[in-house]
C-alpha cells in the first residue's frame, strides 16, 4: 500500500486494524500490548514507510505539548521542589513534563537527550550551563528550544533561569570569614562537567584572598552531592594533622551528613567544627545544631523556567532574565570565634 501524502498514524491503526490508542501504545510501550497487535502494527508501520512523530517533528512542526527536563538527581529535594513548580506551571499551561535523570553521570545525557527528541518533546529544560557539544547540536539539529537552569551562562549567550553560584557562595565565604574563620575548608561537589561546582571553588578562594588569605589544596575536598559525600570530606579532613575550624559545604546534605560524621567522630559542631551548607532545604532547620545555609530560590527556578520554556515553544518574544536572589541564612552551626 502507497500513499501520496506522509502517512499518519491514523493510518498505521487503520492498516493494522486496531485503535488509534492500540498503535499507540504499540510503538511506544510494546511490552504492554499483544503480541499479536504489536506485530499487525509493525507491519503496517512498514508498508507505510511510517515515520514516528518525534524524529519529523521538526519538518512536520506539529507539537505534543510535552516538555522534558533532564535533572542531575532526583534525590536532592531541591530538585524535586524545583520540579513540582515547574510541573505544575506547565499544566497551568496546558503542557505535559516528562523527567529523567542522569545521576550526575554526564555521559548519560545524550542518550536521555536523544530518547526525549524521539517521542517529540516540544521543548527541553537542562540543569546548569556545562554541557557536552554534542548536546548543544542536537538540540539545534531539530530545532527544539531549550533552557538552562539554576545556573547562568556568563557569556549570556543562551536562554537561562537561575542564580549565581558565585555570588552566592562568595556571600557564604565572607559571613564565615565575619565570624573570625582563618582556616576554612569546603567541599563544593565534583567539579568535572559541574560549573557550579568550579564556582563556589572560585568564589571562596576570592573570597579569602580579599581576606589576604589562601584557601589550602588540601581543604578542597570534592565528594559527590550526598550524605555520605560529607561524611567522607569529614574523613578525609581528619586524616590530615591540621585540621580547618569550619567546613563550607556545597549542599545541605553534604552538611548534614558532615554534622552526623562528627557526631560519630566526637567532635563538636559548631564548638570544634562550624559546618555550612547551601539550598536551605527543609531539614537544615530541622538538624541540630540548626544548619547556616544558601537560600536558594528553588520554586522560582520552576515558574519562570516554565513560562521562558513556553514562550520559545510558541514563538513569543522573551527578554532576557534577570538574575534570581540567593542569601545566607544564619543559624546554629556556625560560630563566631572571638579575637585574643
Amino acid at each position: 500500500m502507497t500513499t501520496t501524502t506522509r502517512p499518519t498514524l491514523e493510518d498505521v491503526a487503520r492498516l493494522a486494524g486496531v485503535s488509534l490508542g492500540s498503535a499507540s501504545r504499540a510503538l511506544s510501550v510494546p511490552d504492554q500490548v499483544k503480541s499479536s497487535t504489536l506485530e499487525r502494527v509493525t507491519r503496517a508501520v512498514k508498508e507505510l514507510g511510517y515515520v514516528r512523530h518525534g524524529p519529523a517533528r521538526a519538518l512536520a512542526s506539529r507539537k505534543t505539548r510535552s516538555v522534558a527536563a533532564i535533572y542531575p538527581t532526583l534525590d536532592n529535594p531541591i530538585f524535586a521542589v524545583s520540579i513540582q513548580s515547574l510541573q505544575q506551571t506547565l499544566w497551568s499551561l496546558g503542557y505535559q513534563l516528562f523527567v529523567a535523570s542522569h545521576e550526575y553521570r554526564p555521559e548519560r545525557e545524550l542518550d536521555l537527550l536523544r530518547s526525549f527528541v524521539e517521542r517529540g518533546v516540544d521543548a527541553v529544560v537542562l540543569v546548569g550551563t556545562d554541557h557536552d557539544d554534542a548536546v548543544f547540536e542536537l538540540l539545534e539539529q531539530y530545532m527544539i528550544p531549550y533552557v538552562l537552569t539554576w545556573s547562568l551562562d556568563e557569556a549570556n549567550s543562551r536562554p537561562c533561569v537561575g542564580f549565581s553560584y558565585y555570588d552566592a557562595t562568595f556571600e557564604m565565604a565572607r559571613l564565615v570569614l565575619e565570624y573570625g574563620h582563618t582556616q576554612i575548608a569546603i567541599c563544593p561537589g565534583l567539579s568535572y562537567r559541574n560549573e557550579r561546582v568550579r564556582a563556589r571553588i572560585a568564589a571562596t578562594q576570592d573570597a579569602l584572598q580579599a581576606a589576604g588569605l589562601k584557601l589550602r589544596p588540601e581543604w578542597i575536598i570534592e565528594q559527590p552531592f550526598t550524605f555520605e559525600g560529607g561524611r567522607q570530606a569529614v574523613i578525609q579532613l581528619l586524616s590530615h594533622p591540621d585540621r580547618p575550624s569550619v567546613l563550607i559545604c556545597g549542599t545541605d546534605l553534604q552538611a548534614v551528613g558532615a554534622m552526623a560524621e562528627c557526631r560519630e567522630q566526637g567532635i563538636s559542631v559548631p564548638d570544634d567544627l562550624s559546618i555550612t551548607g547551601s539550598d536551605d532545604i527543609e531539614l537544615a532547620h530541622l538538624v541540630q545544631p540548626k544548619l547556616t545555609t544558601v537560600h536558594v530560590p528553588t520554586n522560582e527556578i520552576g515558574i519562570r523556567a516554565a513560562h521562558r520554556i513556553v514562550s520559545l515553544i510558541e514563538g513569543n518574544s522573551v527578554s532576557d532574565e534577570l538574575p534570581l536572589l540567593s542569601g545566607v541564612v544564619l543559624r546554629d552551626s556556625l560560630k563566631k570565634i572571638e579575637k585574643q
